[in-house]
């Protein structure tokens, strides 16, 4: 799982370097894919659930599960790019919201508070705590921002399979849920709305989209739970 997490953020990175207006999301989806298979990986979309490519390439208004296309990015737009890493059946899964060019301030906070609510709600993935104490952390901050969190997807517990349990919302109240053990294995993602929360699925069957038209955010990570400080596989540093 440290290799597949590795490869995760390795492929992350270096998507940032080439992310800029006119470049298509079906560029970005190769050139990961290649670089997956290159440093010995398999990508653990492509095909999953009849899902057509190996990442998702979500712009602006689209909150996840976005299929890359020819579709240009322009300057001032926002991309979130989920990737999963298959490596020798054990698997690692991460995403990240980049930035084309210059962006408004309300898209700088959005992505901002997307990214401390997923690194609050990392800190309490902790032995001896509760699944939903890692919920609620990430609703507090982004609601107290005046933000909204997706309510229709969540995170996941991961391991030899891509999806496995728990179930990892982005809301609730403290102190509920399973007790966090040293060695679970869970993605963690806070998908954040600059608007209303509720989101529709497009006629592909795939792409989720705010019902109000407003912008998304989207970061992952793959966390070993553990004692006192949780391990990130998906992390370069």
């Amino acid at each position: 799982m440290a290799q597949a997490g590795r490869i995760c953020a390795l492929a992350l990175e270096a998507v940032r370097g080439i992310i800029a207006p006119g470049i298509s999301t079906k560029d970005i989806e190769r050139f990961a894919h290649d670089l997956i298979r290159e440093k010995g990986g398999r990508s653990a979309f492509l095909g999953y659930r009849g899902y057509p490519a190996s990442i998702c390439a979500s712009v602006n208004d689209q909150v996840v599960h976005g299929i890359p296309s020819e579709r240009k990015l322009r300057e001032g737009d926002i991309i979130s790019v989920d990737l999963g890493v298959d490596y020798d059946g054990f698997y690692g899964d991460a995403a990240r919201t980049f930035a084309v060019g210059r962006i408004s301030e309300d898209a700088q906070k959005l992505m901002r508070v997307t990214e401390e609510s997923l690194e609050l709600g990392i800190g309490k993935a902790v032995a001896g705590g509760r699944l939903s104490d890692i919920s609620h952390a990430i609703q507090s901050h982004v609601e107290t921002s005046g933000l909204s969190v997706v309510r229709s997807f969540v995170g996941h517990g991961i391991g030899r399979s891509l999806h496995e349990e728990p179930q990892v919302p982005n809301f609730g109240p403290p102190g509920k849920g399973p007790r966090l053990l040293r060695g679970m294995a869970l993605a963690i993602e806070p998908m954040v709305n600059a608007g209303t929360w509720k989101v529709r699925v497009l006629e592909d069957g795939w792409t989720a989209v705010t019902e109000d038209g407003s912008l998304s955010a989207h970061y992952e990570h793959t966390v070993i739970v553990d004692e006192g400080r949780p391990v990130v596989l998906t992390r370069l540093s």
